[in-house]
């Protein structure tokens, strides 16, 4: 083999991982830039994350799980929250207080207890209910609804930007350890 011709070997072998690699990364991740206070004090405006969009393929989302999904009152806009209630979850909430089939949850990422009204919600199947972590200034699941599984577009795993704040995302397990499994 002439020089020539494995130099094009080596260039067409070297194009070809390049794409394979941008593929890969495609569409397995996504960066998300939070817009808004709605996640404080767990994400601040402006902040970037990495969306794992691969993360529900084998199982479904968890309570807990931040989650980037569009938004069902418009579609061309996407949200990020934490998935609170499951299919088949009953949700209570009193003026400070938020409850997930009958337990009372003790939420540490909230900044401050707020709903504007006791209200229920009997999750359906195949779609879950939201919060923003800043319940005072969130627009979530108690003002337009359930977020449906096919509108989720993956679980935020890490704070990358700005670099001083880089942090994996904290889905607070323990939080919803006492609630009984999925239904």
């Amino acid at each position: 083999m002439n020089k020539s011709s494995h130099l094009a070997r080596e260039i067409v072998e070297t194009l070809a991982l390049t794409l394979i690699i941008f593929l890969v990364i495609h569409f397995t991740i996504q960066n998300y830039q939070v817009d808004g206070t709605s996640m404080e004090a767990s994400l601040h405006n402006n902040e970037y994350v990495l969306v794992n969009k691969q993360a529900y393929l084998f199982q479904p989302p968890a309570r807990g799980d931040v989650i980037v999904f569009y938004w069902p009152v418009d579609t061309t806009k996407d949200l990020i929250k934490r998935v609170i209630g499951l299919p088949g979850d009953t949700i209570v909430t009193t003026s400070s207080t938020v409850q997930v089939d009958g337990v009372v949850l003790q939420e540490p990422y909230v900044k401050v207890p707020f709903n504007l009204e006791g209200r229920q919600w009997t999750v359906p199947a195949n779609d879950y209910f939201v919060m923003g972590d800043n319940r005072q200034f969130s627009d979530d699941s108690r003002d337009w609804g359930f977020v449906p599984k096919s509108y989720i577009i993956g679980k935020a795993v890490m704070v990358y930007w700005p670099i001083n704040q880089w942090q994996f995302i904290n889905t607070y397990s323990s939080v919803f350890s006492t609630i009984k499994p999925s239904h």
